[in-house]
């Protein structure tokens, strides 16, 4: 089997989430589950129907001996790859191959995390790194702004370039009833806001928030017959670089340059044919750094790219339509959030914020610190 041979044969039939924001009292694992029913609902299915899972966490060792066992299902295909907050565009991989391959025949991808009302603090999950702990770094935010000193450095890209893509977020969050930061967002107050690791300050970096989304794939001749219009999984591709950011090769150019060719080549399309760009905006370094290693701008431009409102509502691009990491939700992996996003715009559901046209979108996940990156393009029939 050839990788476009996977290109529209699984779809997308229903989405869910929950606790966005804020959920106090709750668990983790509450909001996966609470998710995991509204995807499942969504679909028009019923918990039985569910025999393939997939799922990342930031708080169980074996999270789908956790999560089938809260749930009460017993899959017959089961995945639990972590690699950070692009694990759940490698799920809508993995859980591809095994609908195809007919080893199940609805699989639940999830996720549930109370990282603010739990820690509520931005702080990284993972195990040190020694490379790392003898300089004292404040992860994950040093690492990233390693890269954008770096980038600053290179290709002459500045903090008001950077505050732009906060304040774009902040825009399409205004339009989002679900996002958690929404009000008046200047540049001016992104420039003037607490500097967090130099050069990033406290509106350069993403929320901390609880949060849980899931949603549902089956093969794509059983969902053209299912309760939603079918979003189907046009192509996929990931990339690792490196687990320590001391071990990243070149700060200014991720993996992202090798997940996005193997998706879009997957997918048969180019940048040029995406009507949404869902990025993972975990700082505002990584919007810019995604947008030229996906191909959207040359690198180095990527900086030039965003300003003035090149990715807000009205400009040249549509970006992160939901508000984004930096504004509508970031619960400490936030890549199920991208896929759902770009569902509900694809089906024409996204309400003030919907798009004219929305018959692909670009969903990229990132891991770690700028460690692992996935691609995944979703489309509408049209795109078929």
């Amino acid at each position: 089997m050839t990788a476009t041979s996977l290109r529209g044969r699984t779809a997308i039939v229903g989405i869910g989430g929950a606790g966005w924001g804020e959920a106090p009292g709750r668990s983790a694992i509450e909001l996966l589950g609470d998710a995991a029913l509204a995807a499942i609902a969504d679909a028009g299915l019923e918990l039985k129907d569910i025999d393939g899972l997939c799922a990342a966490t930031s708080t169980h060792a074996f999270p789908t001996l956790s999560v089938a066992e809260y749930l009460g299902i017993k899959p017959s295909f089961f995945d639990g790859t972590n690699v950070g907050g692009s694990s759940f565009e490698m799920h809508l991989l993995q859980a591809a191959l095994a609908l195809d391959a007919g080893i199940c025949n609805a699989v639940l991808i999830c996720y549930g995390s109370t990282q603010r009302t739990a820690g509520g603090r931005l702080v990284s999950m993972s195990e040190p790194q020694w490379h790392e702990v003898p300089f004292k770094p404040r992860n994950p935010i040093t690492a990233y702004a390693l890269a954008a000193q770096r980038h600053m450095h290179e290709f002459g890209t500045t903090r008001e370039m950077l505050a732009d893509i906060a304040v774009a977020a902040r825009q399409w969050a205004n339009l989002n009833p679900h996002a958690f930061a929404r009000g008046p967002l200047s540049r001016e107050d992104v420039l003037a806001s607490r500097m967090i690791s130099d050069p990033l300050t406290a509106r350069d970096c993403c929320l901390v928030t609880d949060g849980g989304a899931a949603c549902v794939m089956v093969r794509a001749g059983r969902a053209k017959d299912m309760k939603q219009k079918p979003v189907y999984l046009l192509g996929v591709g990931g990339a690792h670089s490196h687990r320590s950011i001391t071990q990243m090769k070149d700060l200014t150019r991720t993996a992202a340059a090798e997940s996005g060719p193997r998706a879009f080549a997957m997918a048969g399309l180019k940048p040029s044919d995406v009507d949404l760009v869902m990025l993972y905006d975990a700082f505002t370094i990584t919007t810019l750094l995604f947008l030229e290693d996906l191909g959207f701008c040359p690198k180095g431009e990527g900086g030039r790219f965003v300003q003035d409102g090149a990715i807000a509502p009205g400009g040249r691009l549509a970006v992160n339509t939901s508000g984004g990491g930096l504004s509508c939700i970031h619960p400490g992996m936030y890549g199920m959030f991208l896929i759902l996003e770009a569902v509900m715009q694809i089906r024409k559901e996204a309400g003030e914020r919907q798009l004219p046209t929305c018959d692909v979108a670009v969903c990229h996940g990132n891991g770690g610190t700028l460690s692992s990156q996935v691609t995944a393009l979703l489309g509408g029939a049209v795109a078929l």
